[in-house]
């Protein structure tokens, strides 16, 4: 059947529904298959870019050691090489930075917490021989620019976490006392993202803080 204006084109009941879903279901698996080589294609390199960005944040807030090793949780001990049959990509790790003399640095610890608009991840340097931190440094935050971005951006902030005393105490600005070491002046206008790190490294220094101090107390023996 023709289109009843005479132009020769078949008319819309001849488009068959079946030849539609045929057509749109081949668009649909060769988009797939794309979206799968490219993901394929460009994964080592994003692995690739994220070990780099790792390995330069560790040598970061450890102070550019001369040197450092990955070490695994395993059962609540670190070990350099977890027993066989382990999966290293899914063990928690820290890193223990050294010196060229064989003197351990401190350990290079990842964290994570809940922000005001998405995770923040941060690795921080801790020298378990005085309890105090190394450094500070945010990996990743979708916190809002302007605002809880400035834990990226704010020097003063980040630099507060050289040398301070864990736990941390989150205070305003200005309204700390005098040489309390453990205390750590929040960004006006982004107390929550503030918090969130100082939070991030408190839980985590909780949890692996004894962990990481016997590894440090047996290496020297």
């Amino acid at each position: 059947m023709t289109d009843p204006a005479g132009t020769g084109q078949p008319a819309a009941a001849d488009v068959r529904t079946s030849r539609l879903v045929t057509t749109l279901g081949g668009l649909g698996a060769l988009a797939g298959l794309l979206i799968v080589v490219v993901f394929r294609w460009t994964q080592p390199s994003i692995q690739a870019h994220k070990a780099e960005v790792l390995r330069q944040a560790i040598n970061e807030v450890l102070k550019e050691p001369d040197s450092y090793d990955t070490l695994y949780l395993v059962d609540g001990k670190l070990e350099t090489e977890p027993a066989a049959g382990l999966d290293r990509t899914k063990l928690e790790q820290v890193y223990l930075g050294h010196r060229g003399n064989g003197g351990s640095v401190g350990f290079a610890v990842a964290a994570a917490e809940p922000g005001f608009q998405d995770v923040i991840r941060l690795i921080f340097g801790y020298d378990p021989k005085t309890g105090h931190l190394m450094a500070m440094k945010v990996l990743e935050s979708k916190e809002t620019p302007g605002l809880g971005d400035k834990i990226l951006k704010d020097s003063a902030f980040i630099g507060e976490f050289e040398g301070a005393a864990v736990p941390l105490n989150g205070v305003k600005r200005g309204s700390g006392k005098a040489g309390d070491a453990s205390q750590v002046d929040m960004i006006t206008g982004a107390t929550i993202s503030s918090r969130t790190v100082i939070r991030a490294i408190n839980q985590t220094i909780a949890r692996l803080g004894p962990i990481m101090d016997a590894y440090a107390r047996n290496a020297t023996q």
